[in-house]
């Protein structure tokens, strides 16, 4: 099965899609197998990474932004803003594609994983990620 979401961002960061990706598993009633997620974007990505403490994730912002400033002199791809081309960086060091095993119609995160989807640009973007079940 293949479901399309559509998550508006309010920009740069780390968002919970961990609520949104259950819902569509728990509405299949799939009980066991796979929960593959895609993003349909080179400027962001996709992760599974800790929702119990919000530092963390705000570390992890701050570590990628250093380690891909804006303003490189060595960037010609800034068509669209400053952001541009550290955020192609940016999802290419990151993932495009996860996988969640399904156990007993739920996916099988850790206590403390969520899913994000991690928005590279400054402004709000619609983003598509599908989700693909199989049992």
């Amino acid at each position: 099965m293949l479901t399309r979401l559509t998550i508006r961002t309010p920009g740069q960061g780390l968002h919970d899609i961990t609520d949104q990706v259950a819902r569509i598993v728990a509405d299949t009633r799939t009980p066991d197998g796979l929960c593959t997620l895609f993003i349909r974007h080179t400027s962001a990505s996709l992760t599974i990474q800790e929702n119990a403490d919000p530092s963390a994730r705000h570390d992890l912002e701050q570590w990628l932004n250093r380690l891909v400033p804006e303003g490189d002199p060595l960037y010609t791809h800034t068509a669209e803003g400053p952001d541009d081309m550290p955020s192609h960086i940016k999802a290419i060091l990151t993932q495009t594609s996860i996988s969640i095993p399904i156990e007993n119609a739920r996916l099988a995160l850790g206590t403390w994983q969520g899913i994000y989807l991690w928005e590279h640009r400054k402004h709000p973007h619609d983003r598509s990620v599908l989700v693909h079940l199989t049992s």
